[in-house]
C-alpha cells in the first residue's frame, strides 16, 4: 500500500497541485472582474441612418478613409488571415494593398491603419505580440509606394506587447501608437520621431492606460475564456488626434475613463526624462476605436451595446447610434465627405474561434453614418 501511494498517488497529487497553482496564477493575472454599467442614452440617429459601406468574407480589423474617400481596411489578425492583410475597396471589390506580392513578403500581424494629412497610409504590424519584428510602414497614396518604414527595438516593442491603434501628427513627423500589452501587462503610449528614428514609451504604469477590473459583456458572449480563468481586459487601445493636432485622446478598452495629453508634451517626452500631464475628460463605455471631429467631440465605439457614443469636450456623454446589426464596434475613420466609417470586427465570433465558425458568421461589415454636426475635417 505504501509503495502504491508513493509511486502513483503522490505524483498525481503533485501534478494536480502544480496545474491548480498555474490556474490560480492565471486567474489572478488575467481573470476575474465585475460587470460594467450601461452608460448609453437614447440614440440621436435611427438605425436606418447607419449604412453598410462594404462587406467582406473575413473578420475586419480597422478602417482608414482618405480625403478623396478611398477606403482601406485590415483583416483582423486574431482571425489568423492566411492571405490578405490590408485591402482597398475598388469598384465594389476588395483589392490587396499595395499588391499581393508585397503583402506576401512584408506584412505579418497587421491591425492598426490611419491616413495622415499628407495623404499617406500608415500601417502597424505588432509582430505576434512582440515576439517577431514589430514595424510601422507608410505608403504615399499618390503613388502607392512605401515611403517609410521603421522597425522597433525590443526595448520599445517588448515581448508580450501589442502595438494596435496609431495616429500621426499633422506634419507627418511623429507617430503615436497604443501598446495594449494584454499578455505583457505593461501598456503604454509609444511615440516615434520618424526624422531621427528615436522612440520611447510614455505613461507606463499610469492608471489612465491600465485596464480596470471589468468583464466585457458583449451581446454575443461575455469575454471570458478557459472557464473564466482569462478575461479580455486590454489596456490603452483607441487613440485619436484632434484635427488641429494639439491633443491626443485615448482610452483603455477595460477602463471607465477617457483621457487626453498635449501633443507637444509627448514630443518633449522623447528625452525620456519627462511625462505628459494626463487630463481626465469623462466617463466612457467600454470601448475600442476613437475619432474626433472639428468641434472637439470624441466618437467612441461601445463594444457592449452595439453602437457609437459621443463625448462632448466637457465630458457629457450621449449615444449617436445603436443597431442590432452591430456585434463589436471597432475602428473609426472620417472620410473627406463627412461620413464616419466603422468596422464591425465581431471579436466574439473570431477570437479563439474555428475557421468554420468565422465562415458561418460572414460577411463582416464596414458601416457608415453621417453626424451632421461633425463638419468635414474629422479624423
Amino acid at each position: 500500500m505504501n509503495v502504491w501511494i508513493k509511486r502513483i498517488v503522490i505524483p498525481l497529487l503533485m501534478i494536480f497541485v502544480f496545474f491548480a497553482g498555474l490556474a490560480l496564477l492565471a486567474r489572478m493575472r488575467y481573470g476575474g472582474g465585475e460587470y460594467y454599467p450601461d452608460l448609453s442614452t437614447e440614440p440621436l440617429k435611427h438605425p436606418r441612418d447607419l449604412e453598410i459601406a462594404f462587406q467582406y468574407d473575413e473578420p475586419l480589423g480597422n478602417v482608414a478613409v482618405s480625403k478623396d474617400n478611398r477606403i482601406f481596411f485590415t483583416v483582423h489578425p486574431e482571425s489568423r488571415p492566411e492571405n490578405h492583410k490590408v485591402l482597398e475597396v475598388k469598384d465594389g471589390e476588395a483589392v490587396p494593398y499595395p499588391n499581393q506580392k508585397f503583402q506576401d513578403t512584408h506584412f505579418g500581424e497587421v491591425l492598426g491603419i490611419v491616413i495622415d494629412p499628407m495623404n499617406r497610409l500608415w500601417v502597424i504590424d505588432h509582430g505576434f505580440h512582440g515576439f517577431d519584428e514589430v514595424k510601422v510602414s507608410a505608403f504615399d497614396l499618390e503613388t502607392d509606394e512605401m515611403v517609410y518604414e521603421h522597425v522597433f527595438s525590443q526595448r520599445i516593442a517588448e515581448k508580450g506587447s501589442y502595438f494596435n491603434d496609431l495616429q500621426v501628427t499633422n506634419d507627418g513627423r511623429y507617430v503615436f501608437i497604443a501598446d495594449v500589452s494584454f499578455f505583457g501587462k505593461n501598456p503604454a503610449l509609444v511615440i516615434l520621431d520618424t526624422k531621427t528614428g528615436r522612440s520611447t514609451r510614455l505613461l507606463e504604469g499610469d492608471p489612465s492606460v491600465t485596464p480596470q477590473d471589468w468583464i466585457i459583456r458583449n451581446p454575443e458572449k461575455d469575454m471570458k475564456f478557459v472557464g473564466g480563468l482569462i478575461a479580455l481586459k486590454p489596456g490603452i487601445d483607441g487613440i485619436a488626434l484632434d484635427p488641429k493636432g494639439e491633443w491626443l485622446y485615448y482610452g483603455a478598452m477595460a477602463h471607465d475613463g477617457l483621457f487626453k495629453v498635449q501633443v507637444h508634451a509627448c514630443i518633449n517626452g522623447l528625452d525620456g526624462e519627462t511625462e505628459p500631464k494626463v487630463h481626465y475628460i469623462g466617463k466612457k463605455p467600454l470601448s475600442d476605436g476613437l475619432s474626433v471631429d472639428t468641434a472637439g467631440r470624441i466618437y467612441i465605439t461601445d463594444v457592449e451595446h452595439r453602437g457609437i457614443a459621443v463625448m462632448e469636450p466637457d465630458g457629457k456623454l450621449w449615444t449617436l447610434v445603436k443597431d442590432d446589426r452591430i456585434i463589436w464596434a471597432d475602428g473609426l475613420s472620417f472620410g473627406g465627405d463627412g461620413w464616419l466609417y466603422m468596422t464591425d470586427s465581431e471579436i466574439p465570433n473570431q477570437m479563439l474561434r474555428s475557421r468554420d465558425h468565422m465562415e458561418f458568421h460572414a460577411p463582416y461589415q464596414i458601416f457608415r453614418t453621417k453626424p451632421e454636426h461633425s463638419g468635414m475635417a474629422g479624423r
